[in-house]
């Protein structure tokens, strides 16, 4: 055991120096992850303000029994879970894209440019996103509506018309979010060897097939760890782009737009029922879990390399 500790304290001595540049990490999970863990407690109670949350009453599984009998926790998942597989599917294959297409790019002002138009709706509040998809899709005064009111059509209400909403949701999280990612794509496909394309060119490849044969395969661990990343968060929804967009009080769009998140705030805000929002946070946590488990355990079988641990 002594030799054991010695080597430890070693090798934390000869590390002393990523030890500290990691500190503030490990200092912001302890804090924010790990301390309010027992938190989690509040699900299964009946909690009231006056009594804490260990002097509440516990009540079990009560709170999970009511969200499944409710048909709440399945619509929630559903939409949660189809938003983000969307966004992780058609996002990761947008920004290869990009990716792509900015590397084929010869003009470097061109393509500096070009990066920077992409980049911007990244930085973009969605409180400014929200606001400028209100004045758009508005009925009375959006910008679309009154386009097909000048042609002489009837123009559609948007916010009373809850099928158009993942369309609109799903586009307008592309527009944000493909510009940045496609940087670290983009990074990748920097990182290959040019003696690689050197060597295509003297056999006499093409565009199409330097792409298909060296750059796709080339970003194919990338986009695995990424995938498997943004698999961790499958059921975290992005509470800032639907609040702004939808928002929580539109009953009519709820079927289809309705996430974990929204309806976790919903439940504090307006009904003050912490003890259903803790139990939907912690069936997100644990079937999230499940899914990162799962998945890193299929990518292991399927190919080791490309696993997470």
């Amino acid at each position: 055991m002594r030799i054991s500790a010695n080597l430890l304290g070693k090798r934390l001595w000869d590390n002393k120096t990523l030890i500290l540049m990691c500190t503030p990490a490990i200092l912001f999970f302890i804090v924010f992850s790990y301390i309010p863990m027992p938190g989690a407690y509040i699900a299964f109670t009946d909690f009231k303000y006056n009594q804490g949350i260990f002097g509440s009453r516990f009540v079990g599984l009560e709170n999970f029994r009511f969200l499944v009998i409710s048909g709440k926790l399945w619509q929630l998942t559903r939409n949660t879970i189809l938003y983000n597989l969307a966004f992780i599917l058609l996002g990761n294959a947008l920004q290869i894209f990009v990716a792509i297409l900015l590397n084929e790019i010869r003009n470097k002002w061109f393509k500096k440019i070009s990066q920077t138009i992409m980049f911007l709706p990244y930085f973009i509040s969605a409180v400014l996103v929200g606001f400028l998809a209100y004045n758009v899709l508005n009925h009375d005064f959006g910008f679309i509506p009154n386009i097909i009111k000048s042609m002489g059509g009837d123009p559609p209400r948007f916010y009373g018309n809850p099928a158009v909403w993942p369309l609109i949701i799903i586009l307008v999280h592309l527009w944000q979010s493909t510009g940045y990612g496609s940087i670290v794509y983009f990074a990748a496909i920097m990182g290959i060897d040019t003696s690689i394309y050197e060597a295509a060119e003297i056999d006499g490849a093409n565009a199409i097939q330097r792409i298909r044969y060296i750059i796709l395969p080339s970003l194919r661990p990338t986009a695995v760890i990424l995938i498997l990343f943004s698999i961790g968060g499958i059921l975290k929804g992005n509470f800032g782009l639907f609040y702004n967009l939808v928002g929580t009080a539109n009953a009519a769009l709820q079927p289809m737009t309705d996430i974990i998140e929204t309806y976790v705030f919903r439940s504090l805000m307006s009904q003050f029922n912490f003890s259903y929002s803790a139990a939907v946070g912690l069936y997100q946590s644990a079937v999230g879990f499940v899914i990162v488990m799962t998945a890193n355990w299929v990518i292991k079988k399927i190919e080791s390399d490309y696993a997470l641990f």
